[in-house]
């Protein structure tokens, strides 16, 4: 930990500079232990908002005009810099989680491997959508223009550190990487869980853009509440804003941004149930098998993923009732883990409560060892409801955020079908069916189709791969914009776009555009794919 003194300041990163101008300050603390961590955090001030969004402003003007090849060079870089942390980062994460190490290692390698991603992305280019349709002069009754079109970075952006995620979802992580890579400056609001793991990361991305020199404020991180953070939403240089937790936080951040004299649109991962539905035949045949691997998917990460399978739709027979003491056994052995902070801890001994006290909703099972609340341990807990409960209490399809689920028993297709109509928009959505049910009833497919970013056949939804075709997104309110998705390449497109030059010189277009196709990328001409020149 002494280590760890000597590096983490705990100032505000303004570009290349540190600032802490205000006297309000505050600890980081291990949620196993609830004591402090050695170290001190200076909130951000009006004062040093205005330079941080001046400077990002400033600096987007020229770091929008980078070539991809320049901007992958920055994003290898960082991830170079999160490399050469070592140690002293995983130490860090881990005391201020309470996730284990192996966790916190494998969390790094997404981080470095998003940033990777995007990298390789800018290298080849054709991201950028590049459309041209060239002029007909000749056309009667009026002549066509020639026309040119494609994507552009919008701007300063917003990215709020996830408390869930403090690599992955944080200081460097998808919405940094993303936004960076579509060529916009990014202003971070550092989680105040995990203070000291943001200030690591964040220096290493600033160390990366003094090695690539890029313009002063292309990246800045601040500590504070969220008085402060609204004051960015709203100042006028911020063009986005990324955002990955609550419902009630994304939704005050979106209205605020909403109501600005000039709205912005914000990206909010806000909340998801994530249901499984089990069919009959699938579960007779492999119910203990999937009662384990729903036992592990539901307290991985103490349940604390936004991709945890919270709602389980089954169908009662005898088969269900063998999956459901299969289940319940091993929700017994099941030990209890320190959840990430206090108020997370909180919310989710709230929400088991508000299930448990439901009138017909039952306990089904927990584990046998009780919780050490000193300790911000939550206990894995299944409850029980039928169909016709759940319909009739829309409350209990709300997000439990933590190690949790509850079963929804249904008495026949229809009433599963009834009960899944009800819900609002999911992350996730899995089926497990043999293939003669799937067949049969896909009725549920389409039902949940209309309902989830991202729908699974077989499997659990915790654990999100990170390429090109992850959907990591859905119908709100899992998010406040379902057209977006906040993993993969295509997140780049939620930070650009469109314009389009009309009857330009050639030497006067962006290298996309012209004629001669300097970067070789795939572009649509004529409407035809290619690659080549135009004459």
């Amino acid at each position: 930990m002494n280590n760890m003194e000597t590096i983490i300041e705990g100032k505000n990163i303004i570009g290349t500079k540190l600032s802490a101008l205000g006297n309000s300050k505050f600890k980081a603390i291990d949620p196993s232990t609830g004591n402090f961590i050695p170290g001190e955090f200076a909130r951000v001030t009006e004062e040093e908002i205005a330079e941080i969004m001046n400077k990002s402003s400033a600096a987007f003007e020229i770091y929008r005009k980078f070539s991809g090849i320049r901007k992958a060079k920055f994003l290898e870089a960082i991830a170079e810099e999160i490399i050469n942390l070592g140690q002293t980062l995983i130490d860090r994460t881990v005391a201020e989680t309470g996730l284990p190490e192996g966790r916190i290692i494998g969390e790094r390698g997404r981080t470095v491997g998003q940033l990777e991603m995007f990298a390789k992305l800018l290298r080849k280019g054709s991201w950028v959508d590049a459309r041209i349709d060239t002029a007909i002069p000749s056309r009667q009754p009026l002549p066509k223009p020639d026309l040119r079109r494609m994507l552009v970075p919008i701007g300063p952006v917003l990215v709020f550190g996830a408390s869930n995620f403090p690599l992955a979802f944080s200081t460097a992580g998808g919405d940094t990487a993303s936004a960076l890579a579509a060529g916009c400056t990014v202003v971070v609001k550092a989680h105040s869980s995990h203070p000291g793991t943001a200030y690591l990361v964040a220096s290493a991305i600033s160390k990366a853009a003094q090695k690539t020199n890029m313009p002063e404020g292309v990246f800045s991180m601040i500590f504070g509440n969220g008085e402060m953070a609204i004051k960015i939403v709203e100042h006028p240089h911020t063009k986005a804003v990324g955002f990955t937790g609550s419902y009630s936080g994304g939704m005050a951040i979106f209205k605020v941004a909403t109501n600005r004299k000039k709205p912005i649109p914000v990206y909010a991962e806000m909340s998801a149930a994530n249901p499984v539905v089990i069919l009959p035949q699938i579960l007779s045949l492999k119910g203990d098998a999937i009662a384990e691997g729903l036992a592990n998917s539901i307290t991985q990460g103490v349940g604390q993923f936004c991709t945890n399978p919270g709602i389980i739709f089954i169908i009662k027979s005898e088969g269900s009732e063998n999956f459901l003491d299969s289940l319940s056994k091993k929700f017994e052995l099941i030990s209890p883990s320190t959840m990430l902070n206090k108020g997370i801890h909180k919310a989710y001994q709230e929400g088991i409560n508000k299930l448990s006290t439901t009138e017909n909703v039952a306990v089904l099972s927990r584990s046998k060892q009780e919780a050490d609340y000193s300790k911000t341990q939550a206990r894995p807990t299944i409850l029980k409801v039928s169909a016709n409960t759940f319909i009739n209490n829309p409350h209990l399809s709300a997000e439990v955020f933590g190690p949790s689920s509850l079963i929804v028993e249904c008495s026949t297709i229809k009433e599963m079908a009834e009960a899944l109509n009800g819900l609002e928009g999911q992350l996730t959505g899995t089926i497990h069916a043999t293939e003669e049910e799937i067949n049969n009833e896909q009725s549920i497919i389409e039902i949940l189709n209309q309902k989830v970013g991202r729908l699974l056949f077989g499997g659990y939804p915790t654990g999100v791969e990170v390429c090109d075709s992850m959907v990591h997104g859905g119908p709100f309110p899992s998010t406040s914009d379902s057209r977006s998705t906040s993993v993969g390449t295509g997140a780049i497109l939620r930070f650009v776009r469109p314009i389009c030059y009309q009857n330009f010189p050639n030497n006067l277009l962006p290298e996309e555009l012209k004629n001669e196709n300097p970067n070789n990328i795939m572009r649509i001409v004529d409407g035809e794919y290619t690659t080549n020149s135009i004459n």
